[in-house]
């Protein structure tokens, strides 16, 4: 067999298509495990704006809703109270009057490079992973109502303290 240089150009093309997938997966990793970190930020995402809703109830209130489903009937209150990918609801429990633990099951860890605790306080483990609250009064604006609280749209991860 012959080689000649439109073969040698078609061999080393593919070669280079198949070195850059495998290099792509490698960095990035696969699909799924793609869909496993986007899905454990929509978890961090929904249980800051329940922290946040919590704050707004505690402070409408006086006291720590008793369920997410008594704080999702909050007027001005919009939350997910179920995990993104599937069914299971996110765990709520009212400690005292002011401290509750929000609950959710994580499919990875946080990366290394999220995991310190002085720059994300929202850092977990894979599985069921609990964070100890405690609800803080939300300050009313200029126009003298209370903001609702921004749901996602935070991305920091930081700005909500577990305590």
């Amino acid at each position: 067999m012959k080689l000649t240089t439109g073969s040698i150009m078609l061999g080393g093309s593919v070669a280079a298509v198949v070195t850059a997938v495998v290099a792509g997966l490698f960095v990035l990793g696969s699909p799924s495990e793609e869909r496993a970190r986007r899905v454990d930020r929509r978890r961090v995402a929904d249980l800051q704006a329940i922290a946040a809703a919590t704050d707004l109830f505690w402070t409408r209130q006086a006291r720590l809703p008793a369920s997410l489903d008594e704080l999702a009937a909050e007027p001005g209150v919009s939350i997910s109270a179920r995990e993104p990918a599937g069914s299971e609801a996110y765990g709520y429990q009212p400690r005292d009057s002011i401290r509750y633990e929000l609950c959710a099951n994580f499919e990875r860890e946080t990366e290394a490079t999220l995991r310190d605790p002085a720059r994300n306080l929202w850092a977990h483990g894979s599985g069921r992973q609990c964070f100890q609250l405690e609800a803080e009064k939300v300050e009313r604006n200029e126009a003298g109502r209370t903001p609702a609280p921004e749901v996602g749209r935070d991305p920091d991860p930081a700005t909500r303290r577990p305590r």
